[in-house]
């Protein structure tokens, strides 16, 4: 009996032990993951905007974000945003702003926290259900970022994830001020090597630089040959100049789709597509608000 339940105490010993070491395993290597996932990110959202091969990144360059909520209470849904409040240059801290599904101005709530713990979902969630109080729930449902130069716009950054042909695609688009594509890029897919995984590579997705917001809105995929001047400019192998001159040739036209991947090509158009009219529709509330009510923003 003796000798059994010195087997047992032995074998939960050394259950704990693993799984005390699986379990600070994970946690540094999740740590390492995120890291390397927000390096990538930094490094891809920089190219974007046109800032990469070691490019200086101006002093006046401000990126505000702003969190998208779903919320819920007795009353039924409402959208909400927590954003960075005050004028350009200053740190007003943050405000949880609520609008009605008909855009209308709901209520304002300050939102006291950190720099730091706004850009972690679990403390951020935390602050904004403290403030907002118990009789209402927070869904997250999308970040963008508002980039700025001396305070006036330049950019928006927005994440999404749409169905392609096998699961979802992950990209970052840039739009101008207007809400024309600047560009984008694939993040993560699993799209079939040699035919949709074919996005990812600069004919295809630099297809969509420079694409006004009225031609987006309307975007299809073209099952034709591409010319092979549209080629060589999208893939950079003629000269600036000229690239520049082909791509306003295009600018117009719809995209061409991969050779045997359509269902990739027309997946990511109407991504772009669907992803740049909701946020357009979207932040063209948020700004009537904040316009209606005065509330000052950095951005």
């Amino acid at each position: 009996m003796k000798n059994f339940l010195t087997i047992i105490f032995r074998l939960t010993a050394s259950c704990l032990v693993a799984g005390l070491i699986m379990g600070t395993t994970f946690v540094l290597t999740n740590k390492a993951k995120k890291a390397n996932e927000h390096a990538r990110e930094q490094k891809v959202v920089f190219a974007l905007l046109g800032y990469s091969g070691g490019q200086e990144i101006p002093e006046s360059m401000g990126m505000h974000e702003l969190y998208r909520y779903v919320v819920t209470d007795g009353e039924g849904q409402s959208i909400g945003y927590l954003l960075p409040v005050g004028e350009h240059g200053q740190d007003g801290g943050f405000s949880f702003v609520r609008i009605g599904l008909d855009g209308s101005f709901l209520n304002q709530t300050s939102v006291p926290v950190s720099e730091e713990n706004v850009r972690d979902q679990g403390e951020r969630d935390k602050a904004i259900q403290a403030a907002l109080g118990g009789d209402k729930t927070i869904r997250f449902t999308d970040q963008t970022i508002v980039v700025t130069d001396h305070g006036q716009r330049t950019a928006y950054l927005l994440s999404g994830k749409f169905p392609g042909f096998k699961t979802n695609i992950a990209i970052i688009l840039a739009l101008d001020p207007e809400y024309s594509v600047i560009g984008l890029e694939v993040m993560e897919h699993e799209e079939d090597p040699g035919l949709g995984a074919e996005i990812e590579q600069d004919y295809f997705k630099n297809q969509f630089k420079y694409k006004p917001f009225e031609k987006i809105k309307s975007i299809e995929v073209a099952k034709k040959p591409m010319p092979d001047e549209y080629f060589a400019a999208l893939e950079g192998n003629v000269d600036e100049a000229a690239a520049d001159d082909i791509m306003q040739q295009y600018r117009d036209q719809d995209i061409y789709a991969l050779t045997g991947a359509t269902i990739s090509s027309v997946a990511v158009s109407s991504g772009v597509k669907g992803m740049t009219r909701k946020f357009a529709y979207r932040l063209d509330l948020l700004d009537n608000v904040l316009e209606q009510q005065q509330i000052a923003v950095p951005f």
